[in-house]
């Protein structure tokens, strides 16, 4: 079964989207997808800002920027001939976060908060900051280009996270963690009278201190003190970045490899982006086997080397036929796993992008990505 085509020029040049989310498992080219898709929206007439999540900076040097950090940098040697600009950044968590707190608490509140010891464990590496952090620089973006009008759209690269639902649950998690059980009973003590320092919640406090240190202990219930009149805002920016991701002007694409892995996590965001009512584009399958260019089938080329081998002819062509053979039957195994995950989402859009011969290091690496991306056989 062949699936419905993604026009991705269509995409690019609908004025009404102004984001677009790739998304998916590790290692299967969101960083290249995201970075081909944005160069050629910028050289289509978009003013266009890319948010990378991705450690290795391979969006960096693809893109001839000696460094990115949290704030965007133009590209240069962009074809602005159609009135479209190119900026990237790269996501400093630790530094969106501050952000965050420095914007919604007065200045003595937010010195306590950023120099607690426990915040800068949280803000640098407590699990699912980074996924909740992108999601806070997307809204970020977009309220001032909203404001503004820097930009006209945003393409996100989403967190290499081991599950494709980390970046859409992290707002949540984040939020449940700050507002948990544990935490209001940790800051019970700070914010009401003495009496409600029962003999119950001295023993828990006790018992925590004895597990975590006196100091870490003091270190959480300062932090949350100081965190408490901004759990609503949290959960507020939370709810607004999440409804965001649901609205029209937003476009998911799940990126894959032709691999059975790579598959089964993409057919599994598709489902998921379905069920939270998310606006998906379609799906775009990289690194994908070249056709073949013969119609010699890998059984007809498996006998004829068996056949060469059989009357002592060239073990050359022999090796060649065999080669031939393989390359087949990665080319078939591949339609296989498109024609299975289309047979089960028979809406969703589909582009495949062959692999390069090389890796992809420059402008020009990404045009010929843009390129296979927009004109599907």
């Amino acid at each position: 079964m062949k699936p419905p085509t993604l026009d991705v020029d269509a995409l690019l040049d609908d004025r009404s989207t102004e984001i677009i989310v790739c998304c998916g498992s590790g290692g299967v080219g969101k960083t290249t997808t995201s970075a081909a898709l944005a160069l050629r929206a910028a050289e289509r007439g978009r003013k266009v800002v890319v948010l990378t999540i991705d450690p290795a900076r391979r969006l960096a040097q693809s893109m001839g920027i000696e460094q990115l950090d949290n704030t965007p940098r133009p590209v240069a040697d962009v074809d602005a001939s159609a009135g479209g600009s190119l900026d990237a950044m790269m996501l400093d968590m630790k530094r969106t976060f501050d952000e965050v707190v420095e914007s919604q608490a007065s200045a003595e509140k937010a010195r306590q908060i950023l120099e607690n010891p426990f915040y800068v464990a949280l803000s640098s590496s407590f699990a699912g900051t980074q996924e909740y952090m992108a999601m806070e620089k997307l809204g970020q973006l977009y309220r001032e280009s909203q404001q503004d009008g820097t930009y006209d759209l945003i393409v996100v690269d989403t967190p290499p996270s081991r599950s494709a639902l980390d970046f859409l649950d992290a707002p949540e998690r984040l939020s449940s963690f700050l507002d948990g059980r544990l935490i209001r009973l940790l800051i019970a003590p700070a914010r009401g009278p003495a009496r409600l320092m029962t003999a119950g919640l001295s023993v828990v406090t006790n018992a925590l201190s004895k597990i975590l240190g006196g100091q870490m202990l003091r270190d959480v219930q300062t932090f949350v003190t100081a965190l408490d009149t901004l759990f609503g805002s949290f959960r507020e920016r939370a709810e607004h970045t999440f409804a965001l991701l649901q609205a029209d002007g937003t476009a998911f694409v799940v990126v894959a490899a032709p691999e059975p892995d790579a598959v089964r996590e993409a057919a599994y965001f598709v489902d998921r982006l379905t069920d939270d009512d998310m606006p998906l584009a379609g799906l775009v399958v990289n690194r994908a086997s070249p056709p073949a260019r013969t119609t010699l089938s890998a059984e007809e080329a498996i006998t004829a080397a068996d056949r060469l081998r059989a009357s002592d002819s060239s073990s050359l062509t022999a090796g060649l036929l065999q080669l031939h053979a393989d390359r087949v039957r990665i080319i078939e195994r591949e339609q296989h796993l498109r024609e299975r995950f289309a047979a089960s989402h028979p809406r969703v859009r589909t582009a495949v992008v062959p692999a390069m011969p090389g890796d992809v290091h420059d402008l020009d690496g990404l045009r010929a990505i843009g390129e296979s991306l927009a004109h599907q056989g």
